[in-house]
């Protein structure tokens, strides 16, 4: 189930969730086609899934929250992972979350990370930064 229009892997949003979850210091941008989260020095990020299964992002400065974004699952079909044709010196990748329909697919949310899907050879070490 892959967009014709792009090319590049693709995976179940459940899959690219779970692997995120540890990767939240990877995150520098979440957004929607209304807007944008950005990462910053200060800032971190929380993602969680609430005790119904919504996924929820959360950008925290402090104990203060800065901005919260809650996804819409019910239409999602997969996640396609680029690298960001913006950001190609740093090394940062797109994973687009298409949904709606497979006759009018689109990007409801992306994720900028400074990294692919690579595995990693170490576990992350929480509250470093890539």
């Amino acid at each position: 189930m892959s967009i014709e229009t792009e090319s590049g892997a693709t995976l179940p949003f459940e899959r690219f969730w779970d692997w995120v979850l540890d990767h939240t210091n990877c995150i520098l941008g979440v957004g929607t086609e209304d807007g944008w989260l950005y990462d910053a020095e200060a800032l971190h990020w929380v993602l969680f899934s609430e005790e119904s299964g919504t996924p929820v992002v959360q950008l925290i400065l402090g104990k203060r929250l800065v901005g919260e974004l809650v996804l819409e699952t019910s239409d999602l079909m997969h996640v396609q992972v680029l690298p960001d044709p913006e950001n190609v010196e740093r090394g940062a990748f797109l994973f687009k979350v298409y949904g709606g329909t497979k006759s009018a697919p689109r990007v409801r949310y992306t994720f900028q990370l400074s990294h692919g899907l690579e595995n990693m050879p170490t576990p992350h070490v929480a509250g470093l930064k890539h």
